[in-house]
């Protein structure tokens, strides 16, 4: 049988959508996977900064539209990207083992965060990324930049930029390890929730299509995703917002670090919480972070 794979036109996109084909043709040679590239809004409005666009979903809108009308029978996207609230009649199929989660620092010329001058210019697109980098090093000029990840790399070296926040998992999709610098730990910056998961959707009508791509599901990585997602939904539900979340699973305990910051970057607070529960463990988490945010709120 031959199946229709939805996805973005950028080359991490297709990198990424190129590992589902080649993993689901290795487990089932008997079917033909086919890429099928579609434009979206996010690719159209490349030069507007994230925050001034407003949509949620910009990067999968008309890709979710091609899911419905059937012309598709599933896509693959960043899960990152994915507002909490799907259309409907669309689901997600259990997570595969994610990549990397973690943010990364691309410097020109120093070799770490703490080696950069006073008013170092650093790029990001994110609200998340500046909220955490102005929380570690208040003296940084943060800047914003639009593009695909080697537009951005190319964009900090023309303009003389001192350095770039990016994804470690899609430098790793697109096989540029080398130009990372310096790995941000949880301590320094919380990723964005699902960060290296690859999220693949289908109608929910297509059972044939979720059977197939569950066989290969990670459990670890679903009940991760699950907190991480939940506490996105419960704290606005936006993939633009300032907010963080990352879950590490150790046996059957899930820890889940949080984050949350204002618009403009003046306010930013933490929490970390624990359980055996995902659901439970994003309740608590969110729950913490509204105290106490309405607690600084309340010193301010």
């Amino acid at each position: 049988m031959r199946y229709r794979i939805g996805t973005r036109g950028s080359k991490l996109a297709l990198a990424q959508a190129g590992l589902v084909r080649q993993k689901l043709t290795e487990r089932y040679p008997m079917h033909l996977f086919e890429l099928v590239v579609i434009a979206t809004s996010g690719d159209r409005f490349s030069h507007v900064p994230m925050k001034d666009i407003g949509e949620k979903g910009i990067f999968i809108k008309e890709i979710e539209e091609r899911l419905l009308d059937g012309s598709v029978d599933f896509a693959v996207h960043s899960m990152k990207d994915m507002p909490s609230a799907l259309p409907a009649g669309l689901v997600l199929a259990k997570p595969w083992k994610r990549e990397d989660p973690r943010d990364v620092l691309v410097l020109r010329e120093k070799r770490s965060l703490a080696s950069l001058p006073s008013r170092a210019r650093i790029a990001t697109g994110s609200l998340r990324r500046k909220h955490q980098l102005l929380h570690i090093r208040p003296d940084l000029q943060v800047v914003d930049i639009r593009g695909n990840v080697e537009t951005r790399i190319r964009k900090m070296r023309e303009q003389e930029l001192d350095g770039i926040v990016l994804a470690a998992a899609g430098l790793k999709r697109l096989h540029l390890d080398a130009e990372i610098t310096q790995y941000l730990d949880y301590g320094e910056m919380i990723p964005a929730p699902a960060q290296g998961v690859l999220a693949i959707e289908a109608a929910k009508e297509r059972g044939d299509v979720i059977g197939l791509v569950e066989r290969l599901a990670d459990e670890k990585t679903a009940h991760e995703v699950s907190a991480e997602r939940h506490f996105l939904s419960l704290m606005g539900g936006g993939c633009h917002l300032p907010v963080g979340a990352v879950g590490e699973k150790t046996g059957n305990c899930l820890c889940l670090k949080t984050m949350y910051g204002d618009e403009d970057g003046g306010n930013v607070v933490f929490a970390q919480t624990q359980g055996t529960d995902p659901i439970v463990v994003a309740e608590c988490a969110a729950e913490d972070i509204r105290a106490k945010w309405s607690k600084q709120a309340g010193n301010r």
